[in-house]
């Protein structure tokens, strides 16, 4: 099976796509999606979180919130609102978000991607899964006979592949949205057989693809290609769902902000005490004003009222592409072992605030009273993030957060 491949794909008919475009499922809560679908019926959010249809207080995990996002999609598809493509194609999808420092743009290819090489590893993992997050996917795309939320992949250094993304996203959009937050969103079909053919053979070569954000998504999708195979064991041919749905972008042009943490307490320590035993991994100063880490191995701390810069002590960090992440060194050498929190992904203790929300947001929930102290990162490096996968192994949880993000429903793979 070929590593990538094109697809009929589901989409906004032309004019619609305004309408129906949405931010991803897994960073709204039911309150906030109902609050962004209020009065636009056509919102993928009525089929990615069908439980806004549903009583308020519905088990977003039951049945009828499955039975619901099948019916809100057939009714899109009886309305004319999304249609599917006749010939299997791939798709440009350029991202572009403004920043302080000028737009950042990035143009990524949206294609099947191979559940056989997911399950190799040629398309690797960082992450661990959850059962139950996995399970919620796997129902999903059943009830829906279709993946509608792409995983985000990225491929490594290949010149080439950047400049048939150049040429596949050169014409006319097929659909061009700006959401609500000012991310710009542009979809261009790319069906001419000679542009497929070549964009086939170059991804076809190689040696690996990365899972930057979809881990769940992935494993689900791996999961319903198993079952349809026993279900349909005297089939040897390929079937839909041995491909899932991907949009993979040059690993130079994505962009990870940094992912801080919040503790709410001291472990026992006093104010001072907690400084004095900083000593003992980090060179520590006492900063006027924010402090936004300039490069990897330095830390902002924000105490109520007070900011300090950390250095991490160079002999601490080790050559192990997990270990020497800033995320595991904050862990490893002030989390545990002063603050006690062992467990990020259990520990009630501790919080995780997107870098997207800004350093004042670090500060406001300190001055609040809700937080205790608060650590600032510097941003994981997607050459980290590859280097963990090829190493297969896992990092810490919450050590990327990805912007922009891409909207659900401009496009979708359906599964016959």
């Amino acid at each position: 099976m070929p590593l990538i491949k094109p697809f009929t794909g589901l989409r906004p008919a032309p004019g619609r796509a305004a309408e129906v475009a949405a931010p991803p499922y897994d960073v709204l809560s039911a309150a906030e999606a109902r609050v962004r679908a209020d009065g636009k019926p056509w919102s993928f959010l009525h089929i990615s979180k069908p439980e806004i249809d549903l009583p308020a207080d519905t088990d977003p995990y039951a049945a009828e919130v499955y039975a619901k996002a099948a019916e809100n999609l057939q009714k899109m598809l009886d309305a004319d609102v999304l249609r599917r493509d006749a010939a299997p194609s791939f798709y440009a999808y350029r991202l572009t978000m403004p920043t302080v420092s000028g737009d950042h743009v990035q143009t990524g290819l949206v294609a099947a991607a191979s559940v056989a090489d997911y399950a190799t590893n040629r398309i690797r993992k960082h992450e661990f899964t959850r059962p139950d997050k996995e399970d919620d996917r796997v129902r999903q795309i059943e009830a829906l006979n279709a993946q509608t939320g792409p995983v985000l992949l990225a491929y490594p250094p290949s010149p080439s592949a950047d400049e048939l993304l150049r040429q596949a996203s050169a014409g006319h959009p097929a659909a061009d949205v700006t959401a609500d937050d000012g991310i710009r969103h542009t979809i261009w079909v790319v069906s001419e057989p000679a542009l497929i053919d070549k964009i086939s053979a170059t991804f076809d070569v190689m040696p690996a693809l990365y899972i930057a954000d979809g881990h769940h998504r992935s494993a689900a999708a791996s999961r319903v290609a198993a079952a349809r195979r026993h279900d349909d064991a005297d089939s040897d041919g390929e079937m839909s769902s041995d491909y899932f749905l991907a949009v993979i972008f040059p690993h130079h042009e994505m962009r990870i902000m940094d992912y801080n943490r919040v503790v709410r307490d001291l472990n026992g320590h006093s104010r001072e005490g907690f400084l004095a035993r900083l000593d003992e991994a980090f060179r520590v100063e006492a900063a006027a004003d924010q402090v936004r880490p300039s490069r990897p191995g330095e830390f902002g701390l924000y105490l109520k009222g007070q900011w300090f810069r950390l250095h991490i002590n160079p002999a601490l960090i080790p050559h192990d592409p997990v270990a020497r992440l800033d995320v595991s060194l904050l862990s490893d050498h002030l989390l545990g072992p002063l603050l006690g929190i062992e467990d990020l992904r259990r520990d009630k203790r501790i919080d995780f605030v997107g870098g997207i929300r800004g350093l004042g947001e670090l500060q406001r929930r300190v001055d609040s009273g809700e937080m205790a102290v608060a650590f600032a990162l510097y941003p994981t490096g997607m050459e980290d993030l590859m280097a963990v996968a090829d190493a297969n192994q896992v990092m810490p949880p919450k050590s990327t957060w990805f912007e922009p993000k891409l909207a659900d429903g401009l496009v979708s793979h359906v599964i016959d």
